[in-house]
């Protein structure tokens, strides 16, 4: 079995995390993202529905009786004992969830050499430790702003600041520029990261 390169992104709301992850994928590399793992635990792990009905309420079940994202936001967003229970409840189960991933993609015939996730909260959550290589992405707070079409908000406040994050990991990212130059630079990155992939566990 040969492990792919474990790479992970993250950086701050609006700096261009998702932009990344779909360039990663466009270079070749495995790609998932905390998001779609939370929206596949949502959607079918009942534990996760009853343990979020038992704590919110059943007002975060949607028509087709699972838990709708929306709602819960509009919960935990203004009470954070509601936040803290979400964030202990999903973590631990969408890191076996990506550790899972990372290992069936080391028993494919022919498996990636490198494989990309998004980590909103790579070093909030202590999660760092499980990957081999950290992406940063930045940008100004008027840019991300400007992206998102909404003003900062208290989820802000809960990150490590960019220059922090910046520090710690291996790789960073000023996105500033097209999308075109992302692109090139991921692809740049690509190259140096698949001669560095493991050639086995």
């Amino acid at each position: 079995m040969r492990r792919p390169l474990a790479v992970a992104i993250t950086g701050g709301i609006g700096a261009g995390k998702s932009t990344a992850l779909q360039a990663f994928r466009r270079h070749g590399a495995a790609t998932v993202s905390s998001d779609e793992i939370v929206h596949h635990l949502l959607a079918t792990d009942d534990t996760v529905r009853d343990a979020l009905v038992d704590r919110l309420g059943s007002q975060i079940l949607g028509r087709d009786d699972r838990p709708d994202r929306a709602a819960i936001a509009r919960i935990v967003f203004r009470d954070r004992d509601a936040l803290a229970f979400l964030e202990q409840l999903l973590h631990p189960l969408v890191s076996k969830e990506y550790l899972d991933w990372r290992e069936q993609l080391g028993k494919l015939d022919h498996p990636p050499k490198v494989c990309v996730t998004e980590v909103p909260l790579l070093y909030e959550a202590g999660g760092d430790g499980r990957f081999d290589r950290v992406v940063v992405i930045t940008a100004p707070r008027r840019l991300r702003e400007a992206r998102r079409n909404a003003p900062t908000d208290e989820r802000e406040q809960r990150l490590l600041p960019d220059r922090e994050k910046v520090r710690r990991a291996d790789h960073h990212y000023r996105n500033v520029g097209t999308e075109a130059e992302l692109d090139a630079w991921v692809g740049d990155l690509m190259a140096r990261l698949s001669q560095a992939a493991p050639e086995k566990d």
